[in-house]
Order: structure tokens, then C-alpha cells, then sequence
């Protein structure tokens, strides 16, 4: 019954695939089958010290760190990352999460993490998208993970858009934006801190050096949905 209202539904208002404008068929969610298998995957989390890990290495202590698919602004397959962020489409957030966390559990990436973490939004922003689109994804590892999504981290003041920024810039316009909610609620423990995408590394790392901050023994390991290429 389900799939006849959905196939009725698709007749009336075609879902279409974000990244080749074709109609999803009534099994597809959100990016249709081919597009999916053409995901120009990072397979970072096979890769010992990889592009990624080298980003944050001597500057804040980091278990492990991966991306999903490779981010280039104007490919076909950034338009994922462009609906979720800007077209108000969180749910394709979550659902892309799920598709990561099943793809790369198997390797035992996330282990002994004990709780998924998103870098938070300041209120200000949140207010004018009404959603935190690292939120949605790591909703979506935490369901295929079995941990919590714990939000650890604050966001206390605005900050301008990174978008144009150089490295430095980036930095620097970072710099006092997070906060630890709680120390004791960190302490000793593993946590995967998440975000939607990973260019210079700017935000994460000022997320995981206040975490650090906050809790000495804490241990950080990094998953984004995409990743600028690095080398």
C-alpha cells in the first residue's frame, strides 16, 4: 500500500535526484541509485594517516578522521551538499549519514566511540536556516552506530561565513566561536565529532582544541559527509 501511495505521489511530485535531475523511482531516497554508485568516495578510512589526518596532525591530537566523497565546488555530486546546507533539505542529511556510517562500520572505524558529537550552529544562524544540517548527519551515523548524538559543544558567539576565506582568515574568524558545555561530561571518553564538510579544517579544529581544553584525556576522531581534496 505504502509503495502505491509513494508511486502515486512520485506521479504528482517527482522527487528528483539532486545531482542528475532524473525522477527517484519509487525504491530511491534522495540521490538516486547510479548517482550513488558514482559518489566519488574518499575511502579514507582504509588509508593509514591519510589526507585528512594529516590536516589536524601537530595541531590538536586526533584518533582517526575521514570524509565520505570528495567535495569540488561546481561537480555534479556537490549539489548534495548544496541541498542539504541551502535547500532545506535536512532530511537528505540524515539519510546520507546513514548511508557513510553503513559504509564504513564494517572497518571498524567507529569502534570505541562513545558518542557522536555535531559542531554546533550559533542560535543566530540556526535561526535563519531553522536547522543545523551536522546535526542531521550525525543523526544519521548514530542510528547505524548504536552511540548517542550528545551535544557537547556550543556554539557562543556568530561568526562570518568561511566560504571566501583563505586558511589564515578562516583561523582567525574561528577563534573564541565554541564552548564545552559540560567538562566532566567528556572526560575520558571518545568522541566523533561530525560536520557536514572539511576544506582548510578551521572549525574542527577549533572545536576539538576547545574540547581538549576542557578535557585533557579526551579522545577526538573526525568524520565529515564531504571533503575538499587535499593533496
Amino acid at each position: 500500500m505504502m509503495a502505491v501511495l509513494q508511486y502515486v505521489a512520485d506521479l504528482l511530485f517527482p522527487r528528483l535526484c539532486p545531482v542528475c535531475g532524473r525522477a527517484l523511482s519509487v525504491g530511491e531516497r534522495h540521490v538516486c541509485a547510479l548517482c550513488m554508485a558514482e559518489l566519488p568516495r574518499t575511502g579514507y578510512h582504509t588509508i593509514d594517516f591519510n589526507p585528512m589526518e594529516q590536516l589536524f596532525a601537530g595541531k590538536v591530537p586526533v584518533e582517526r578522521a575521514t570524509g565520505y566523497f570528495f567535495y569540488e565546488r561546481g561537480s555534479r555530486h556537490a549539489a548534495i551538499l548544496h541541498a542539504i546546507k541551502y535547500h532545506n533539505q535536512p532530511q537528505m542529511g540524515e539519510w546520507m549519514g546513514r548511508q557513510f556510517a553503513g559504509e564504513v562500520a564494517q572497518s571498524g572505524f567507529f569502534g570505541d566511540v562513545d558518542a557522536v558529537v555535531p559542531v554546533p550552529m550559533h542560535r543566530g544562524k540556526l535561526a535563519r536556516r531553522g536547522y543545523n544540517q551536522s546535526e542531521y548527519i550525525a543523526r544519521g551515523i548514530s542510528s547505524v552506530i548504536g552511540c548517542p548524538v550528545e551535544k557537547v559543544v556550543k556554539a557562543v558567539k556568530g561568526h562570518d561565513t568561511q566560504t571566501h576565506k583563505g586558511r589564515h582568515e578562516r583561523l582567525v574568524n574561528m577563534q573564541g566561536v565554541f564552548a564545552v558545555a559540560s567538562a566532566e561530561a567528556i572526560a575520558g571518553r571518545h568522541l566523533l565529532l561530525v560536520d557536514d564538510v572539511v576544506t582548510t579544517g578551521a572549525t574542527l579544529l577549533s572545536c576539538a582544541e576547545v574540547l581538549r581544553q576542557a578535557a585533557p584525556d579526551v579522545r577526538i576522531s573526525i568524520a565529515t559527509l564531504a571533503v575538499a581534496r587535499l593533496q
